[in-house]
């Protein structure tokens, strides 16, 4: 049967219903969703007015880091005086975490009315979710007003469809292994999707350099006669201590020895290396747009407040710790590990769920046999099923039970605890994104 959708009335839930059920959506059925080309992105951009031609903007590309640099950038932007667009994905809790102008989500308002106008080329286009929530926001920002935009990619780069922009600045903070059914089975093709965001005459930001990926961006920079700068070749995070659960973090340039300190409101340690990028790509527009040291200092210091930004080892709970996580793949893992390794707690609980089509074992193998597992996933058709993760991670060692969801989960978790042990939710956005956050902990805790 075909479903007519209607927009008469159409309430804000009967809008996103709409979406969800028409569209093909990657975060919950995976590659199948992935609509290759700008085609559709080109065509919607045109029915709108081109609004993604309206405001200037910032690129940003790269496996890990890419969401939270995005959110430093933003908020650093936002302190400046500049009327800020930032576009995100997937979303943790809420449809608008997605698009928000100076921190506020989008309207749900602007949203019904965008859907109802655009209704007619979803017919025909039969677009994806991702191209539809880019049309948005870029749709959004221009009848807003917005002055910079940072943009998020979604997956790759060089055919995503945010990459219909000619930003002022391309970042790609780094380069490691995920998506590889999509973008690649080996770094420097997965690298070559990612330089598709560098354009002609629009400087690149590289945040870590890799001696394998390395020669791709020079070599694509070089192609179009741009410029290109290794965010690590000119800051370093040379210190760093922890105060009232922020990350205090020394950086020194490195042609001139100067040291700078930064508090940043985001306490992992791999936060250090996003600033990094940030810094270098403050630098290199910095002709251009006027940021004073004072908004960049400022800004960090209160990103999740600005932003909205969650899920970067992100505190919820003290007596026991449980922190929030949405590293998914090998390299997140890895600085997940640091971050423990760093950690006082006595004893640690983890709670993970993760998606079929990432690359798990590499993943599990990284997780320390010493701490008690919980196994969940997310109530999305990609998940892994609990049990499966649970027998993938008996071959590392990995010990511990199945729960159906990660609330039930994480109750467990709290009454199997002491007050220093520390609860760590991670393995999949979708899982970080279902925790309910207004819990009451102590009804569960040992305390």
């Amino acid at each position: 049967p075909i479903f007519i959708f209607t927009f008469i009335c159409m309430t804000y839930d009967e809008t996103l219903d709409y979406l969800y059920e028409k569209l093909p959506m990657f975060s919950r059925t995976g590659a199948a969703a992935i609509k290759q080309g700008m085609g559709n992105i080109e065509r919607l951009s045109e029915f709108l007015g081109n609004p993604h031609q309206k405001f200037s903007s910032i690129h940003i590309a790269g496996t890990n880091g890419k969401g939270s640099t995005s959110h430093m950038l933003a908020a650093v932007f936002q302190v400046a005086g500049h009327r800020t667009g930032l576009y995100t994905s997937p979303h943790l809790q809420d449809f608008r975490e997605r698009i928000r102008i100076d921190g506020e989500m989008i309207s749900k308002d602007f949203i019904i009315g965008f859907v109802e106008k655009i209704q007619p080329l979803i017919e025909e286009l039969e677009p994806s979710f991702f191209e539809i929530t880019v049309a948005m926001a870029f749709d959004y920002f221009a009848s807003k007003n917005v002055t910079m935009a940072i943009v998020e990619v979604g997956l790759g780069g060089r055919l995503d469809s945010t990459n219909i922009i000619t930003p002022e600045v391309s970042v790609i903070t780094n380069i490691s292994w995920d998506h590889m059914n999509l973008l690649g089975d080996t770094l420097e093709k997965i690298a070559f999707e990612k330089a598709g965001i560098i354009k002609a005459g629009v400087p690149v930001v590289m945040g870590e350099k890799n001696p394998v990926t390395a020669p791709v961006f020079v070599a694509a920079a070089q192609a179009v006669n741009t410029t290109l700068s290794f965010a690590s070749d000119h800051h370093r995070m040379t210190d760093f201590k922890f105060a009232r659960h922020n990350l205090v973090a020394e950086i020194t340039r490195l042609h001139t020895d100067e040291k700078t300190s930064y508090t940043l409101d985001l306490p992992g340690i791999y936060q250090g290396r996003n600033l990094v990028t940030v810094l270098e790509v403050l630098k290199t527009i910095s002709q251009v747009w006027l940021i004073e040291d004072n908004h960049i200092h400022k800004a960090l210091s209160e990103v999740k407040k600005l932003t909205g930004l969650f899920g970067r080892w992100e505190l919820i709970h003290e007596h026991p710790e449980i922190f929030l996580d949405v590293a998914h793949n090998e390299a997140g893992m890895k600085a997940i590990k640091e971050q423990l390794e760093i950690s006082n707690y006595h004893n640690l609980h983890v709670i993970i769920g993760m998606v079929k089509d990432k690359e798990i074992e590499k993943v599990l193998e990284l997780l320390p046999d010493s701490a008690t597992y919980y196994f969940t996933n997310a109530a999305i058709p990609r998940a892994l099923p609990a049990l499966e993760l649970s027998e993938k991670a008996s071959k590392y060692k990995l010990r511990g039970h199945i729960y159906t969801n990660v609330n039930i989960a994480l109750k467990s978790a709290v009454e199997e605890s002491e007050k220093n042990d520390l609860i760590l939710v991670c393995g999949s956005v979708f899982v970080v994104g279902e925790v309910d956050r207004n819990m009451n902990f102590a009804e569960h805790g040992r305390i």
